[in-house]
């Protein structure tokens, strides 16, 4: 059965990426971290949001969780969980509209590694 976590020190990282990439578009505050373990999935990490319509009943602002796959996730080195965050934030629109960006032309490896080379590791580790 899948089990699911709040991981404080991760958010503290997935902030400091958003912080040090100069990200000022993505709400830190909606923005929800959690960790799972025993999904049965070949990701390493997944990004949700909540549909328009409910945010729109529930008169909420946008709201995104990011979950990252223990069993995968924690097996990497810091460099690569660095990468993976990246990735998912890279899904987030810059007008922080509730949508997600697909992958290809804003959200690909190129992109990753390129803003990978810009942040301070010392400020996020």
């Amino acid at each position: 059965m899948i089990r699911y976590e709040k991981d404080e020190n991760l958010e503290k990282i997935v902030k400091c990426v958003i912080d040090n990439l100069g990200m000022e578009y993505i709400k830190k505050s909606n923005i929800y971290i959690v960790k799972s373990f025993n999904a049965k999935t070949k990701a390493i990490a997944r990004i949700y949001s909540i549909p328009s319509a409910i945010r729109f009943a529930l008169g909420i602002e946008p709201i995104y969780v990011i979950e990252f796959v223990s069993e995968k996730f924690d097996k990497l080195s810091f460099e690569d969980k660095i990468k993976v965050v990246i990735h998912e934030l890279l899904h987030i629109p810059s007008h922080f509209t509730g949508g997600l960006r697909p992958h290809g032309k804003m959200v690909n490896k190129k992109i990753v590694n390129n803003l990978y080379k810009k942040i301070d590791l010392n400020k996020c580790s």
